[in-house]
């Protein structure tokens, strides 16, 4: 017998109840409970086996981690330190390799999708119905497939966002002091993994004051706990971020506001049209999903609500408030959907709520949803799968098909030793040559705090690398410049080349183009 996936009010089409329940012997009924966990397990555990088989070079999100890991500090550059200190927790035990990146990122993914599994437990009904609310996350594409894809900050701000709301949750329905704790420890991480999550507690906080009962929450002895908890994990990084605010908000701003030609006369309307087109982006894909599965029932259970969808609705309504604020003071005018992700996490969990509200979750429906959500689990492994072979035919390639491994082996054979120090004006390249040369110092032009511990002579020379896109006559870039002047002084000699290896999955003649420099000692 299949696990019931119906409402109770749906009793036409309801299975027997025990059909939710542990298996009582080899005929029997596998409970949610233990079924869920492992399907998502096997899930992610396909998708690390992909990425360990696709490629052997690294996403651009992954080579900044093999590079940033190199040392621990209170912060960095326009990213909060989080999943960097635990990247470098993980590497220290694991070592450096796309092994440990891609288990260690799986590992964060499987157990949002568990905490959000146990928060939709508490608030709807039944298992069943909170099974439809956590693989609802699969309809979300900046957490199913972005965050397999390439990102690393976005997946740990998700994660606290999983976190927090399951702590606020249980402190709204049942109020403990481990549900506090866990509220202000998530607060604390969030902002330790991005910035933009501050505005999540903040319209948490704002929806609690509005209501009549939880409000009474906020001024519990309790929640003492949860503000100190979060004062404790930010303080660091937050003594930093004040001596170095220039620093971590330049890149952030850059990335919102468009300074350049193309300035527009009015940032607000700017602003307000792409966080419009990035909440579409955001939901665009899940309110399909449970329209298709759902159908008029969906849309019926719109109008209907309970205490939890109207905490929501008040929690959106105060996100929303907050955004066009900061469209206001800011100028912001370029808002990305993956920015929104862990803001608007809480899209599924609500949608099943109103459904459940509405007595709409029908096994049919449910089904079909069911039914949705293992085809993404095929299709996105198979996506990330077959994407590389993809420029045989276009002609367009992607990070994984750069021959970074295939690159390190030539440019070690042409400088004849291993380099004291290596310095690349990309980030990508740095943490690709540092994946196959751990024992060797990269420094990154883009993160100039770095201080490495290097040797320089005849023996052991300083090896600069810059990306080449095409064949064109061998230029020094610019920007490289500085940190050679630094690093070997202004009398070094150099000598400069070029290595040119196939694509991977590439058309033939297509190569990647690497400049390098050599550096010698003056005497």
């Amino acid at each position: 017998m299949k696990p019931d996936l119906s409402s109770p009010a749906s009793s036409a089409d309801a299975l027997p109840e025990q059909a939710s329940r542990p298996a009582a012997g080899a005929g029997g009924s596998v409970s949610w409970d233990i079924l869920l966990p492992l399907l998502l397990a096997g899930y992610f555990l396909v998708n690390l086996l992909v990425r360990l088989t696709v490629s052997d070079s690294l996403e651009y999100d992954e080579a900044e981690q093999v590079l940033v890991t190199q040392w621990l500090a209170l912060g960095y550059a326009t990213q909060p330190p989080l999943y960097n200190w635990l990247q470098h927790l993980v590497f220290s035990i694991g070592g450096i390799s796309i092994a440990t990146l891609a288990i260690w990122k799986n590992t964060i993914l499987l157990s949002l999708y568990l905490i959000s599994w146990k928060t939709a437990k508490l608030l709807l009904p039944r298992k069943e119905h909170a099974v439809i609310a956590t693989l609802g996350l699969l309809t979300i594409p900046q957490v199913a497939f972005e965050s397999q894809r390439d990102l690393t900050h976005t997946v740990a701000a998700i994660f606290c966002a999983v976190l927090f709301l399951s702590g606020l949750f249980f402190t709204l329905k049942k109020p403990s002091l481990a549900s506090y704790a866990v509220t202000g420890l998530a607060t604390g991480l969030g902002l330790l993994a991005k910035y933009n999550f501050a505005l999540l507690p903040a319209a948490a906080f704002l929806a609690v004051l509005s209501h009549p009962q939880w409000r009474r929450r906020i001024f519990d002895r309790r929640f003492l706990l949860t503000a100190v908890l979060t004062v404790i994990v930010v303080a660091p990084h937050g003594w930093w971020l004040l001596q170095n605010l220039s620093v971590a908000s330049q890149g952030t701003l850059s990335k919102l506001q468009d300074t350049g030609a193309t300035a527009t006369r009015f940032p607000f309307l700017e602003g307000l049209t792409s966080l419009v087109i990035a909440i579409i982006g955001f939901a665009g894909l899940t309110i399909l999903a449970y329209w298709i599965a759902f159908g008029r029932d969906f849309v019926a259970s719109l109008r209907a609500g309970n205490d939890w969808t109207r905490f929501i609705e008040r929690m959106l309504l105060a996100l929303a408030f907050v955004l066009i604020l900061m469209l206001l003071v800011t100028g912001a005018e370029h808002i990305k959907d993956r920015w929104l992700a862990p803001l608007l996490v809480v899209l599924p969990l609500y949608l099943t709520l109103k459904l459940s509200a509405a007595g709409r979750l029908s096994e049919t429906g449910a089904r079909r949803f069911l039914a949705i959500a293992l085809a993404v689990m095929v299709i996105i492994p198979t996506i990330l799968g077959v994407r590389l072979h993809l420029p045989q035919w276009t002609g367009s390639y992607e990070k994984l098909n750069y021959p970074q491994r295939e690159l390190v082996e030539r440019l070690v054979n042409e400088v004849g030793t291993r380099p004291g120090l290596l310095i690349a004006n990309d980030s990508h390249i740095g943490g690709n040559m540092r994946l196959y040369l751990p024992d060797v110092p990269v420094y990154s032009i883009y993160f100039p705090a770095f201080q490495p511990k290097y040797e320089f002579s005849a023996q052991r020379p300083i090896l600069a690398v810059w990306n080449r896109r095409t064949a064109d006559p061998l230029t020094l870039p610019d920007n490289l410049r500085p940190s050679i002047d630094r690093f070997a002084g202004a009398g070094a000699r150099m000598k400069t080349g070029v290595v040119d290896v196939p694509y991977i999955n590439g058309r033939p003649g297509d190569v990647y183009h690497l400049g390098y420099a050599v550096l010698y000692p003056a005497n």
